[in-house]
């Protein structure tokens, strides 16, 4: 029976934009609120989850028939060891509410924490009052605490640009539980990190994690005033939904109907039409594109390449009989990439 992956745009289903990772003036970003939903409109969005530093508070005023702000908040966890901040590892997750009247933070603590402006909006965080302080060490029981709490509590948890956090197979492999993690975060590939994350995505999928991907902007905006938006527009997620509701949108989000794409604030990266599976095949349709790839987790890995000078808009690649899960990989003329999540064959053959 054919499974339908990602539909197709119709009367039924739209695609809404949305940057899954962004600061503003309540943490360490140089915009309010309000203008990052009027910059990211502008530039094609219709979703933004605003994850400050240690600031879960509702945004749900920013929201209206065309705009869906998602109350979320960044947590970070610090080596302590280290007394060179430049080298010390870190894990940072978002906490994306999956409802909007979900805006309790189950992980505060009165005093630490704080980033940037973030302590100033104490008052507007919503905590148990009879808990005692939630003290953090930078261990994967802590972090797995976190996230199996996080999931538990109706969060969309995800972890961030391990290649900014300095972290490696050692300390991903032993997090689990998430619900995605990020495959390209835009802020750090453009100021010079290598976090474009398709290795350490393989991996924790190798390790037994059925989790998503997603790409990011982390933008802070506080490059030069000739180039605020160099770390935004860049990378976004595409989700699938009737509607723009919170409801809707959050639903999508958990079902894993969406694909991640990679542009710039100037040119849009490559569109999934479709995509589906039907008898241990795999059939993709796109915008124009230079190649398309699946991934498995064996060595039977393919690619489909345009002729030069022309296009491809489609493409169909047999499930090797030995993987576990697969996905694909988009690449346009410029380089931009577009990212499904990936599947696995037990759960698409039942």
């Amino acid at each position: 029976m054919k499974k339908i992956l990602l539909p197709p745009k119709s009367e039924k289903i739209n695609y809404y934009r949305a940057n899954l990772h962004c600061h503003s003036t309540i943490s360490d970003g140089s915009k309010t609120p309000e203008e990052l939903k009027r910059d990211y409109m502008n530039h094609g969005y219709s979703v933004i989850a605003y994850t400050d530093h240690e600031a879960l508070i509702s945004h749900n005023d920013l929201t209206d028939d065309s705009f869906l702000a998602l109350n979320a908040y960044e947590l970070d966890l610090n080596e302590e060891d280290r007394t060179d901040g430049e080298t010390e590892k870190v894990c940072h997750l978002c906490l994306i509410a999956l409802s909007p009247d979900n805006i309790k933070d189950e992980f505060y603590h009165r005093e630490k924490y704080f980033w940037g402006n973030s302590a100033k909006y104490r008052d507007k965080i919503v905590y148990d009052e009879n808990k005692p302080d939630f003290e953090r060490e930078y261990t994967a029981e802590c972090i797995n605490e976190i996230i199996s709490e996080g999931v538990k509590n109706g969060f969309f948890v995800t972890y961030n640009h391990p290649t900014w956090s300095l972290e490696s197979y050692p300390q991903y492999s032993r997090y689990s539980g998430m619900n995605a993690m990020e495959i390209v975060n835009y802020g750090c590939v453009v100021v010079g990190y290598d976090d474009d994350n398709g290795h350490c995505y393989d991996d924790m999928l190798n390790c037994g994690n059925k989790l998503y991907c997603i790409a990011t902007d982390d933008n802070h905006n506080h490059a030069p005033d000739s180039d605020p938006d160099c770390d935004s527009y860049g990378g976004y997620v595409e989700i699938a939904s009737p509607d723009l509701s919170y409801e809707s949108i959050a639903s999508a989000l958990k079902d894993g109907l969406f694909y991640s794409s990679t542009g710039n604030y100037m040119q849009n990266g490559p569109e999934i039409l479709s995509l589906t599976y039907e008898n241990n095949r795999v059939c993709i349709s796109t915008s124009d594109a230079r190649s398309i790839q699946i991934i498995h987790n064996t060595r039977s890995c393919s690619r489909k390449n345009a002729k030069d000078g022309e296009y491809i808009t489609e493409a169909e690649f047999e499930i090797d009989e030995d993987a576990k899960w697969f996905r694909l990989v988009v690449t346009d003329y410029q380089g931009f990439k577009a990212y499904t999540n990936a599947y696995f064959i037990s759960d698409l053959n039942k």
